[in-house]
């Protein structure tokens, strides 16, 4: 099984890459992330220049191969405000797609509560689009379905999509 641990600053200019490249790779196969393809190396890089330079209320757990390639990563996004230092938000699972439906979401999403645990998070949000696989890998985790948001976000081919929403109290 891959090795799991969370990036820290600096981000070398390797792992920006391989990062920028797991972005587009997840948005060319259409996974519902925020972006449409198709995603250019700035956009992605933007982004991920912005996450990194939150890595103080953000972590980003990355998985990788026996040799350090990066396979897939998850985001832990902390609440800064006060009355919310219990809660954290699960965003932008990715896994590159040549290593899907191998058990390394499973693993992402797992290292991600072990990590809200240390730091003393009791409360996981996320949400996802209605009818993705994803959706039933959170309900085995034992995600609880909020509701569903009609017409959320636009997919590739611009047809607005539902998002459902989700949470789960850590013991």
């Amino acid at each position: 099984m891959p090795q799991i641990a969370s990036l820290t600053a600096p981000v070398s200019a390797k792992d920006r890459f391989a990062l920028i490249e797991l972005l587009i790779d997840a948005v060319d196969d259409g996974a519902a992330v925020g972006f449409v393809p198709p995603l250019s190396e700035g956009e992605a890089g933007a982004f991920w220049d912005k996450a990194f330079a939150d890595l103080a209320h953000r972590t980003i757990l990355v998985a990788r191969d026996e040799v350090g390639r990066v396979l897939g990563a998850v985001q832990l996004i902390l609440s800064p405000w006060p009355s919310m230092q219990h809660r954290a938000e699960i965003a932008k699972l990715l896994v590159h797609s040549d290593h899907r439906r191998q058990g390394l979401g499973r693993a992402l999403m797992l290292a991600a509560e072990t990590e809200a645990k240390r730091l003393g998070r009791t409360l996981l949000t996320l949400d996802a689009r209605r009818g993705d696989p994803v959706v039933d890998l959170y309900g085995s985790l034992g995600f609880r379905q909020v509701g569903v948001i009609p017409r959320y976000a636009r997919n590739g081919q611009g047809v607005l999509e539902d998002n459902v929403v989700f949470y789960k109290e850590l013991g």
